[in-house]
């Protein structure tokens, strides 16, 4: 991986990174003597266990290094200014010790233990911090753990690969929790107590963001259709602003030789495909991890149905860049946002209507049935009509953790509410088949749930319920046969979709029209 290139921007979280950046490979000749780590290996920093263990970074040329982790010893050289080891697969531990690296100079990671290390990236829904959510001061308050680690990567956009990031691994404490993802922090909480490791969270995302811009250039470029519709149409973006751009700089100019107040804003260009992955992911890798917890979509649900493709062609890359398999990729489906129309819920529901947010909803769908060890979770039920950022946090990374305690670790239990599985056509009637029934479906009005392994419900009402951890069950109006259900829709031979009649029968949901007639076309979409 080459060092970044001097044209980077930063977010908000970087301070003088480019600058740093920029000093660095100016003395880059002064420096290179010294052996040097990338900033993930920091004190108390997280060893993936299980895995061989990446341990990279710089030194001379021809420079032997020597890397030293518990009962383990391996030397190397440095070729064209790099080198890298392999440590072999460790087992989870509590206790820190240190990792020593020693080439003409000596570097001693403090600290470090062994456990369970995932990523956590998007856009800001991912990015929304534990200050900004809703009701966390109590949790923020007594988040203080040694055993939840954070790595926060800084908002970087890179034009070439970067080599290094600006941050290092910190304890969870109140201090440092507030500022750090809340849905990473709440997973990483979960699976802490579940696996009875330590575990470490990357944290790398960014609010607004498209999915192409964590993508590698490469990909995007072998693909006709994303030269076609991102790369080309960026580059149309890109001479547009650069006209627009010497057009303000003209008027600008114009005005402050007049002597006249000149606010007009400076045009803006669009996001660079690639320029996160540049700037945020390829710093990470080859750091061994377990798995990815993904929360993005809002800004491509315009383009829903390439997200198919989109999604399934960014965990084959980042996989295939890390190069330690088909590891772990979750994502969380979109939560229901009413576009800040501050209709109510009648409104809405009056009847069904196309959505390129249920569309994205499928794609994800799609992509988890279609990769391996690829998984989403719902989160319909606790979103916000009002709000695109909900503030309910708690209950994604819980369902998150519920997932990947299957998913990855191969725990029997039932992570998920019941999803769609097939259907069958009989006597004018479709009869919707699920998996993850459980112990049967129900159905539910607005209440406080506790989502936990073994009790998973389908609540069913339209009205977004509130869900919190250790807060009680579901409220059930109807169990079994004849529990009636809303939000199920219905079209025949003319495509018109309607709202249906739809009750539980056992772990099928029985669907039919209002108006009786013939039975539904099993082409129709959803």
């Amino acid at each position: 991986m080459n060092h970044p290139s001097p044209d980077v921007s930063r977010g908000p979280r970087a301070p003088g990174l480019a600058s740093l950046i920029l000093i660095s490979s100016l003395f880059a000749g002064a420096v290179q003597a010294d052996v040097k780590l990338p900033a993930l290996f920091t004190d108390h920093m997280v060893v993936q266990q299980g895995r061989p263990v990446p341990v990279w970074g710089w030194a001379d040329n021809g420079e032997e290094v020597t890397v030293e982790f518990g009962n383990q010893k391996l030397k190397t050289t440095a070729r064209d200014g790099k080198w890298m080891i392999k440590l072999r697969p460790l087992k989870a531990t509590y206790e820190g010790a240190t990792l020593t690296v020693t080439g003409r100079n000596k570097v001693a990671v403090q600290d470090v233990v062994v456990g369970e290390v995932w990523l956590a990236s998007g856009q800001s829904n991912m990015q929304w911090s534990m200050a900004q959510s809703a009701g966390t001061a109590d949790e923020i308050a007594k988040a203080d753990s040694k055993n939840l680690r954070l790595f926060y990567v800084p908002r970087v956009k890179a034009n070439e690969p970067a080599a290094d990031v600006n941050a290092s691994w910190t304890y969870c404490d109140p201090k440092t929790v507030r500022e750090f993802s809340a849905v990473a922090y709440y997973f990483g909480r979960d699976l802490e107590k579940a696996l009875g490791v330590p575990v470490g969270m990357i944290h790398t995302s960014w609010g607004g963001s498209p999915a192409e811009v964590w993508i590698n250039e490469q990909v995007l470029n072998g693909s006709p259709d994303y030269r076609r519709d991102i790369m080309e149409k960026f580059a149309e973006q890109k001479a547009n602003y650069e006209t627009a751009l010497a057009a303000y700089q003209k008027e600008k100019e114009a005005a402050e030789k007049a002597g006249e107040k000149f606010d007009k804003r400076p045009p803006g260009l669009g996001w660079k495909p690639a320029e996160l992955y540049n700037g945020m992911i390829a710093p990470l890798i080859p750091y061994a991890v377990n798995g990815a917890i993904w929360y993005q979509g809002e800004s491509n649900a315009g383009r829903a149905y390439q997200y198919r493709s989109l999604m399934a062609d960014l965990i084959k890359n980042w996989r295939r860049d890390w190069g330690q398999g088909d590891f772990t990729f979750l994502q969380v489906q979109l939560a229901p946002w009413d576009r800040n129309k501050k209709r109510s819920l009648g409104e809405i529901t009056r009847e069904p209507v196309e959505s390129d947010w249920a569309e994205l909803r499928e794609a994800q769908v799609h992509v988890a049935k279609t990769l391996p060890n690829a998984g989403f979770v719902v989160i319909t039920d606790v979103g916000d009509k009002d709000d695109i950022h909900p503030g309910q946090k708690e209950p994604v990374g819980a369902r998150l953790a519920l997932a990947a305690q299957a998913i990855t670790y191969g725990k029997k239990i039932d992570h998920s509410g019941p999803t769609y599985k097939s259907v069958k056509f009989d006597d004018g009637k479709a009869v919707i088949s699920f998996n993850h029934t459980a112990r049967g479906l129900t159905a539910g009005k607005p209440a406080t749930v506790k989502l936990t392994a073994g009790d998973v419900a389908a609540v069913t009402s339209p009205v977004t319920p509130t869900v919190e951890k250790g807060q009680g069950a579901v409220e059930e109006i109807a169990v079994g046969s004849d529990a009636k259900l809303t939000g199920f829709a219905i079209a025949g031979e003319d495509r018109k979709f309607v709202w249906a009649d739809a009750v539980i029968r056992g772990k099928t949901v029985v669907v039919s029209s209002p108006r009786g007639g013939p039975p539904p076309r099993a082409g129709a979409p959803p």
